[in-house]
C-alpha cells in the first residue's frame, strides 16, 4: 500500500469529521452526500473497507508519522 502524506489524511480526516458532525447536527441529503463522499474518501486513501477500519488506520498512521517526526528531531537535537 501506498501511505497517503501526513497532512493530506490529515486533512482527509478534517473534512470526514465535519461532514460526521454537520450530519449528525443536521441529517439533510446534502449532508448525507457530504459524508459518504469524506467516508469513502477516508477509506481508499487508507486501503480500508469500512470506515472503523479506516479510523484504526489513520489512527496508526498518524502514530507512525509521530514516532518519525521525534526521531528526526532528536536525531537533529544531537546532530548540533
Amino acid at each position: 500500500m501506498i501511505l497517503p502524506a501526513e497532512t493530506e489524511l490529515r486533512a482527509v480526516l478534517a473534512r470526514f469529521a465535519h461532514a460526521r458532525m454537520e450530519y449528525d447536527v443536521s441529517p439533510t441529503g446534502r449532508t448525507s452526500r457530504a459524508l459518504e463522499d469524506a467516508t469513502y474518501t477516508l477509506c481508499v486513501i487508507t486501503g480500508a473497507r469500512t470506515v472503523e477500519d479506516a479510523l484504526v488506520t489513520a489512527d496508526a498512521l498518524l502514530e507512525r508519522y509521530t514516532d518519525r517526526t521525534s526521531v528526526t528531531q532528536d536525531d537533529e537535537t544531537l546532530a548540533a
